[in-house]
């Protein structure tokens, strides 16, 4: 499909790995879906669909016959002129939909551990008096027709579509534990008759339905934080109204930049943070780039917007993180397969269960039931489902809070395998335009700097530029007699009767020069025809963090390589400083995928940095490819991960952060893998000849719980600053 559309919904109804494969299937096999994945951690969609073909009604209709709801945008807008966006409308929405079924959630929670207690109090504490077990039975059917009503409800719905999940197991659980208890109430005489005992089970399925809320009720409150980095930034779009493009427009003190744009007057210092996650507030002056949702500080600025709506960098960041977040590694496609079938081999066990005990142990079907129920109540696909997303989810907003964007899954799977970083100079390491790094004056005439500045501003050369910009403003302004550049040279100037030149030559020798051209820096020469009045070196000067972000990435194991087009000594010299040993200069990018290619030859992991169009083809070649947030957009465009402010510093984050998630995910898999290889052999009773006993359905609800509960509060761990790894 050619003009597919990729777009994010949030999805409800959602409980288990089970419901996702679900959603998935039903939107994968929708006429116009190119391709779609479902992510439980976010409670979203992200779908490749042609709008030729389907709608966003459509898809919803979709996944509403499936048994759940796609939250869409009752219209389709631009974003240009309204106050909220696409994404805002739809997240204010999920929002609204998550706070309702929050607050239900919470209720009805409460008022099952309120109602199980005092189910427990009656059962087990207070003392035999005609009627308890009717009392117990009230007390229970409170709890499971009305706290435990929405299990029945989605199972209803997923049974109706041949689909079974979570809530299945818990509804048969809690609705066998009860009805068998009930039977029992009412027809005692079943088992009298036969010299066993009528046991009463109200407890058990008060408990369950408790045990179960209450994980829940903890699994959505952990869930809503992983996501709090795309709301955050969804809540900084500015809510101007009619933004055009191109409109000059005033920015008090304290407001948010409404579009990305320039500035035309004034200035102040800008907080940057939210898109490039660097604390320090940036200073603006006339000319300087600004972005929408970045706070002004002190000073009133007038802009020129250049992008509004859907098109500011911040709309492209959003799309960017929930792309991202709704993506999957293929680990994760995989435990999906099992999760699909994992609910029907669950039942499958029970019944099992249910049979052996029955036909192999005289009097057996009441303990064969208590393994039944304590099976589907044991059994957590929500563990399993929630293992992997909830620890990509948190990791990639935790990257997104930092200023690193991820473009999906698998790019933050192998930012972890990374041995090998090969860095592109220019605007990667250094600063990307030329800079005065040393200027000697062989004259102490006071005139001689204010008459240098207004040459170099006269010059039209970039190397000028730097000159001046390094020459503070005077007090009186020099007025030339004539400036005139010199095509290759340099530039010249008449004032006060003489003659005065700029460039690369020089009337007499001037030994430091030799130093600073070994140091790979440029040299420019200022004299009067006769004598040297002023030498300047002039470099594209290394970035402040350049150097301590390569020694992080030697302490992560990463060998760093230097690959530029830039000439032998310019790379060279910085590579001295950067303390880079493996160097490759005079390269053109075919030269650079080349490079690449060889070091892969070798076994490596190779991770790309570069910002330029020529850096495009290595970046496409790299197993890795990161972009300075700077830097071209075909490079941002090419590249798995982007670093927003451009820093260096930000790459050994990415690797530490990377390497976190998927140690997280290890661990969370691992666990979920291990809960469910013990718990339902345990949960069967097969084992309690072994063990000493049997496992009871209330402690197998509350182990449930704990398990997906756990799972997502170590995902949660991501949200906290990133230790290098």
């Amino acid at each position: 499909m050619s003009n597919t559309v990729r777009k994010n919904f949030p999805v409800t109804g959602m409980g288990c790995a089970a419901c996702v494969a679900r959603v998935q299937k039903a939107l994968q096999q929708s006429a116009g879906v190119c391709e779609a994945e479902v992510s439980l951690a976010s409670n979203s969609a992200r779908i490749d669909y042609d709008p030729a073909l389907t709608s966003p009604a459509a898809l919803r209709q979709c996944v509403q016959d499936a048994g759940y709801d796609l939250i869409v945008p009752e219209e389709d807008e631009d974003g240009d002129d309204s106050d909220l966006s696409e994404e805002e409308a739809l997240a204010a929405q999920a929002e609204e939909a998550h706070e309702r079924a929050y607050r239900a959630l919470r209720r009805d929670a409460l008022l099952a551990i309120a109602l199980a207690v005092a189910v427990m109090a009656v059962g087990m504490v207070a003392p035999d008096f005609p009627g308890k077990g009717w009392v117990l039975a009230a007390l229970a059917a409170v709890s499971v027709g009305w706290c435990g009503q929405r299990f029945f409800g989605v199972a209803w719905r997923q049974a109706r579509h041949g689909h079974a999940g979570m809530d299945t197991l818990v509804a048969l659980s809690v609705g066998i534990s009860f009805l068998f208890s009930l039977f029992n109430l009412l027809f005692p005489q079943v088992w009298t008759s036969r010299g066993l005992q009528a046991e009463l089970y109200f407890e058990s399925s008060a408990m369950i339905v408790a045990f179960i809320l209450l994980g829940r009720l903890l699994e959505e409150r952990a869930k809503h934080r992983t996501t709090q980095a795309v709301r955050a930034l969804i809540g900084l779009q500015p809510r101007r109204r009619d933004v055009r493009r191109g409109e000059l427009m005033e920015v008090l003190p304290g407001e948010r930049i409404p579009a990305d744009g320039t500035v035309e007057d004034g200035t102040s210092y800008v907080d940057e943070s939210m898109l490039t996650g660097e604390p320090l507030p940036v200073f603006k002056q006339v000319g300087d780039a600004l972005w929408a949702g970045t706070l002004n500080g002190q000073g009133a600025l007038r802009m020129r917007a250049a992008q509004v709506g859907r098109d500011t960098m911040l709309s492209a960041i959003i799309r960017m993180v929930q792309d991202a977040q709704g993506s999957k590694t293929r680990i994760q496609h995989t435990v999906d397969k099992v999760c699909a079938w994992f609910v029907p081999a669950v039942i499958v066990v029970a019944l099992l269960s249910l049979l052996g005990w029955t036909v192999l142990t005289p009097g057996g079907f009441v303990r064969g039931l208590l393994a039944c129920v304590t099976v589907l109540v044991v059994a957590c696909p929500c563990s399993l489902g929630l293992a992997t997303p909830t620890a990509l989810t948190a990791g990639i907003g935790r990257g997104a809070s930092r200023g690193i964007l991820i473009r999906d899954a698998d790019s933050l799977q192998v930012a972890a395998r990374v041995d090998t970083v090969v860095l592109d100079k220019t605007g990667t390491v250094t600063s990307g335009h030329p800079e005065v790094v040393e200027l000697r004056w062989l004259s102490d005439d006071p005139a001689l700097p204010p008459l240098l500045r207004e040459m170099e501003s006269k010059s039209g050369h970039p190397l000028g530029e730097a000159i001046a910009g390094a020459i503070a403003a005077p007090q009186t302004a020099i007025t030339l007699d004539s400036v005139t550049a010199l095509l290759g040279e340099g530039v010249q100037a008449s004032w006060q009767g003489r003659t005065y030149y700029v460039g690369k030559n020089t009337p007499e020798r001037f030994e430091v020069a030799e130093r600073w051209r070994d140091a790979g820096r440029t040299v420019v020469y200022f004299h009067d025809g006769e004598r040297l009045l002023a030498a300047i070196a002039i470099a594209d000067a290394v970035k402040p963090d350049s150097a301590a972000a390569i020694r992080a990435l030697a302490d992560q194991g990463i060998t760093v390589h230097l690959l530029t087009g830039d000439h032998a000594a310019s790379a060279a010299a910085v590579a001295r400083e950067l303390g880079i040993a493996a160097v490759r200069a005079d390269a053109l990018p075919a030269d650079k995928v080349e490079y690449i290619k060889q070091l892969q030859g070798q076994g490596h992991c190779v991770a790309m940095v570069g910002d330029g169009i020529n850096d495009s083809a290595a970046l496409a070649q790299a197993d890795l490819s990161v972009a300075m947030g700077q830097g071209s957009d075909i490079a941002i465009h090419t590249a798995m991960a982007t670093l927003v402010s451009s820093s260096l510093a930000k790459l050994p984050e990415l690797v530490a952060l990377s390497r976190r998630t998927l140690r997280i995910i290890r661990e969370n898999l691992g666990w979920a893998f291990l809960y469910n290889l013990v718990a339902i052999p345990v949960a069967t009773g097969a084992l309690s000849g072994v063990l000493g006993f049997v496992l009871d359905p209330m402690v197998a609800a509350a182990a449930m719980a704990c398990s997906s509960v756990l799972v997502v509060t170590n995902s949660l761990r991501l949200l906290v600053t990133a230790r290098r790894s």
